[in-house]
C-alpha cells in the first residue's frame, strides 16, 4: 500500500503539501502575491456574482464621482477606504485560491506531454506510437518500466510497481495489477518495473489530474446549496438596508422643515457629503464581512481536504459531509487492523501454557503471514521465547488442501491450523482428541476470534486465539461521533456472532453482518428515507452502487475506476479511517460559515449604534442617549466605522482560511458557543475598534 493506516488520525498532523502544513496561519507574503488577482477581481463582470460586494463597489464608484465634484479630506478618505473594502474582500478570495496554485503547479509538472503505444486490441503485440492527447476511452496502451502512464485507466493485463508520488505525495511505490480492486492507474504516474496493458477510461482534459488542478485552483468550484441560500439572504439584507438608508435624507429634510432651528445633521450638510455619508452607512450596515469572506470559506474547505490527500468532486460533497448523521464503515482496515493477531494461548488439561506457546512458536517460525508472525511475537512477549535457528528442520507449509502448517524436528512433528484439519491429522497419528478441544474452539469462534489448534504427533496441546484487533483510539472517536449526533454502522462479511463481538469492542452503534452489495445499498436507502445523510467508503466495483447512493461516497485511490466514478470523493492515500476526518472537515466548514455570519450580523448591530446616533443626534436629541461611544464628531464616527469595516475583513482572512476550531458536541451546544463567542464578540469588537480608530483620527484636518 502507498501509506500505512493511521490508528488515531486525530493525533497526527495534516500531511505536508509543498513544504507547509495545511491550514496554517496566513503568510503576509501570500497577501502580496495575491494582490494582483484581487485587483483583477474588481471587474464588475466578475464581482456581480457577490451581490454584497457588488453594491460596495457601486458605492465606491459613486463616492469617487462625488469626491471629484466636491473634494474634501473627509470625502477622499471615505473613497479610499471604500475601495480598500472591495479590494480586501477580493483579496480574501484571491488568497484562498492562491493557496491551491502551488499544488496545481506540482500537479501540472506531472501532467506532461507523453506518447503512448496504442494497441489495436488488448492481446495485440505491436502498437502505434501516438500522443497522449489522442487517446480515447476504450483504447489499449502498453506501458513498460520507466515509462509514464499516458492516461487514467484500468490494468487489464500484467502487474507492475507504480510510482504515484506525483499524485499522492507518497514516495513508496504501489502495486497495480489486472483484476481485483487494485487495477486503476492514474495518468502522470510512472511504472517502475514490469509491463502492464492499460485500458483508457477518461477523455483528454477530463483526467484525474485535470480535475484535481481545476479543484485546487478553484476554477471548477460550484457554489453549494447552503452557500447559494446564504447569498440570497445576504442579498435580501442588502436590499432592506438600501431601502432603509434611502429614507435617511428625506427624514432629515422633513425634520429641518418641521424644526427650522435645529442644526443640520451630517446627513444634510451638502449634496456631496450627504451622498458619501449615506453610501458609507449602507456599506457599514449591510453584511460586508461575511459577504467578503463567504467564497474564501468555501474554497478553504476544499483546500483542507486536498491537504489531506482527498479529492472532492464538488463543494456539495464537502458540505454534505458536515451534515452527515450516519457513517457506514468497513470493518477490515477501518475498524480493525485487517490482520488477525495472536491474543491468547488456551492449553488443554494437562498441558502448560508455556509448552503450548513453545510448540506454537516452533510451528510458526517459517510462517511469513501476519498471523504467523504475530504468534512468534506473542510467544516472545508473553513467555520470553526467542526466535532461533533450527538446523535440520523440515518445514510444512500451509496449503488450501491441508489447511495447516508446521515443522518436523527429528522425532517431533508439530502442526497448527484449522480445527477440523488438525484434529483429523491427530487421529491419523493414532491420537484421540477430547471434547474439551471442541468447547474451546466453539468459545473462541463465538467471541469473534479465529481458533488455530496446535498439536504434536497424536496429542492436542491447545488452541491459539487469533483476534481481529480493533485499532487504538477508535472507541474514543466513535464516542465523539455519538456526541455529534452521528450514528456509526460497521459493515462486514463476518458472521453475526463475530460481527457483534467486534462491534461491541470498537464501540460502534450498530453493525451489518454478512453484507452483500445489495444489503449495503438497501441500508443506505433505509437511512436516507428517515431523513438522514449517509457517508461510506469503498474501493471495489461491487461498492459502486452504494457509493453512488451515499450522500458522501469516499472511493479509495487504489480501487477500481467504477468505484472512483461512483463516489463524490477520492482518498488518494486509500486510508478508510479518513472518512472520520472528512466528516470533521465538513463540520468545520459549516461551523466556520455560521460563526463568521453570526460575527458579521452582530458587527452590523454595533455599527448601527456607532453611526446613527452620531448622524442624527443634532436633529433628534433623544438619540444622544444611544451614543454610548461618545465619538469625537459625526464625520469621525462615519470614517471610523468605514475604516473598521475594511480592516476587520483582513483580520478575519486567516480565520476563514484556517477554519473555526471544531470540538465534537451537540448542535445546540455549538449554536450556544457560536452565539457567545462570535455573537457577543461581534458586538463588542466594533465598539472597541471604532472608538480606538476615532481617537486616532479625530485630530486630522477636516474631521473636527
Amino acid at each position: 500500500m502507498s501509506t500505512q493506516v493511521l490508528e488515531t488520525p486525530s493525533q497526527v498532523p495534516a500531511p505536508k503539501k509543498n513544504g507547509r502544513v495545511g491550514g496554517g496561519l496566513l503568510d503576509p507574503r501570500q497577501l502580496i502575491r495575491s494582490l494582483p488577482d484581487a485587483l483583477r477581481k474588481l471587474n464588475p463582470v466578475t464581482l456581480w456574482r457577490n451581490p454584497v460586494m457588488f453594491v460596495v463597489e457601486v458605492g465606491a464608484v459613486f463616492t469617487t464621482v462625488l469626491a471629484v465634484a466636491d473634494p474634501s479630506f473627509f470625502a477622499w478618505a471615505i473613497v479610499v477606504w471604500l475601495w480598500l473594502t472591495v479590494i480586501f474582500a477580493n483579496l480574501a478570495e484571491a488568497v484562498a485560491e492562491g493557496r491551491g496554485k502551488a499544488q496545481a503547479a506540482t500537479l501540472r509538472a506531472a501532467k506532461r506531454d507523453t506518447t503512448a503505444r496504442r494497441l489495436r486490441s488488448s492481446d495485440a503485440v505491436d502498437g502505434d506510437v501516438v500522443g497522449a492527447a489522442e487517446l480515447r476511452p476504450g483504447d489499449f496502451v502498453v506501458v513498460e518500466a520507466g515509462e509514464v502512464v499516458p492516461g487514467d485507466g484500468d490494468v487489464v493485463e500484467g502487474i507492475a510497481s507504480v510510482d504515484e508520488s506525483a499524485i499522492t505525495g507518497e514516495s513508496a511505490p504501489v502495486i497495480r495489477e489486472s483484476g481485483g480492486d487494485r487495477s486503476a492507474v492514474t495518468g502522470g504516474t510512472k511504472v517502475l518495473s514490469d509491463k502492464i496493458i492499460v485500458r483508457i477510461t477518461q477523455k483528454p482534459g477530463e483526467s484525474f489530474i485535470d480535475r484535481m488542478i481545476a479543484l485546487v485552483e478553484g476554477a471548477d468550484r460550484q457554489r453549494t446549496p447552503n452557500e447559494i441560500a446564504l447569498n440570497i439572504l445576504l442579498a435580501a439584507l442588502t436590499i432592506v438596508f438600501l431601502v432603509a438608508t434611502a429614507t435617511m435624507q428625506p427624514l432629515a429634510i422633513y425634520s429641518k422643515l418641521v424644526n427650522p432651528g435645529v442644526p443640520d445633521s451630517v446627513a444634510l450638510t451638502s449634496d456631496g457629503v450627504t451622498g458619501i455619508v449615506l453610501v458609507s452607512l449602507i456599506v457599514c450596515l449591510i453584511p460586508t464581512t461575511i459577504g467578503a469572506l463567504l467564497s474564501a470559506i468555501g474554497i478553504a474547505g476544499m483546500d483542507r481536504l486536498v491537504q489531506r490527500n482527498v479529492l472532492a468532486m464538488s463543494g456539495r460533497a464537502v458540505e454534505a459531509a458536515g451534515d452527515v448523521s450516519t457513517l457506514l464503515l468497513d470493518k477490515t482496515g477501518t475498524i480493525t487492523l485487517g490482520n488477525r493477531q495472536a491474543g491468547e494461548f488456551v492449553p488443554v488439561a494437562g498441558v502448560s501454557e508455556a509448552e503450548l506457546a513453545e510448540a506454537a512458536q516452533l510451528s510458526s517460525l517459517a510462517d511469513e503471514t501476519p498471523e504467523g508472525r504475530s504468534i512468534v511475537v506473542f510467544a516472545k512477549e508473553r513467555h520470553g521465547l526467542r526466535e532461533r535457528e533450527l538446523h535440520g528442520a523440515e518445514w510444512v507449509h500451509f496449503t488450501a488442501q491441508t489447511r495447516m502448517s508446521g515443522v518436523n524436528l527429528g522425532e517431533r512433528q508439530i502442526r497448527k491450523g484449522a480445527a477440523s484439519a488438525v484434529l483429523r491429522w491427530v487421529r491419523d497419528q493414532g491420537g484421540h482428541p477430547t471434547d474439551e478441544v471442541g468447547r474451546i474452539v466453539d468459545g473462541i469462534s463465538a467471541s469473534g476470534g479465529t481458533p488455530l489448534v496446535v498439536a504434536e504427533r497424536g496429542r492436542v496441546l491447545g488452541v491459539i486465539h487469533l483476534k481481529d484487533v480493533v485499532k487504538q483510539g477508535l472507541r474514543e472517536r466513535f464516542d465523539e461521533m455519538r456526541r455529534m449526533g452521528i450514528r456509526t454502522v460497521m459493515i462486514t462479511g463476518d458472521n453475526p456472532l463475530t460481527a457483534r463481538a467486534i462491534a461491541e469492542e470498537a464501540g460502534v452503534d450498530d453493525f451489518l453482518a454478512e453484507a452483500t452489495p445489495e444489503d449495503k445499498l438497501a441500508l443506505i436507502k433505509q437511512e436516507q428515507e428517515g431523513g438522514r445523510l449517509v457517508a461510506m467508503t469503498g474501493d471495489g466495483t461491487n461498492d459502486a452502487p452504494a457509493l453512488a447512493q451515499a450522500d458522501v461516497g469516499v472511493a479509495m485511490n487504489t480501487g477500481t475506476s467504477a468505484a472512483k466514478e461512483a463516489g463524490n470523493m477520492v482518498d488518494l492515500d486509500s486510508n478508510p479511517t479518513k472518512l472520520i476526518e472528512i466528516v470533521e472537515i465538513g463540520k468545520q466548514l459549516l461551523i466556520t460559515r455560521g460563526a463568521l455570519t453570526t460575527f458579521s450580523i452582530a458587527n452590523d448591530v454595533a455599527k448601527y449604534f456607532a453611526i446613527i446616533p452620531a448622524m442624527f443626534a443634532a436633529v433628534y436629541p433623544g438619540l444622544d442617549a444611544l451614543n454610548v461611544m461618545r465619538l469625537s464628531s459625526p464625520q469621525s464616527a462615519v470614517m471610523s466605522a468605514v475604516i473598521f469595516n475594511a480592516i476587520v475583513i483582513v483580520v478575519l482572512i486567516p480565520l476563514a482560511l484556517r477554519g473555526v476550531r471544531y470540538r465534537p458536541s451537540s448542535a445546540s451546544k455549538l449554536l450556544s458557543r457560536n452565539l457567545y463567542v462570535y455573537g457577543l464578540g461581534g458586538i463588542i469588537a466594533p465598539f472597541v475598534g471604532i472608538k480606538l480608530i476615532d481617537l486616532l483620527i479625530h485630530l486630522l484636518p477636516g474631521m473636527s
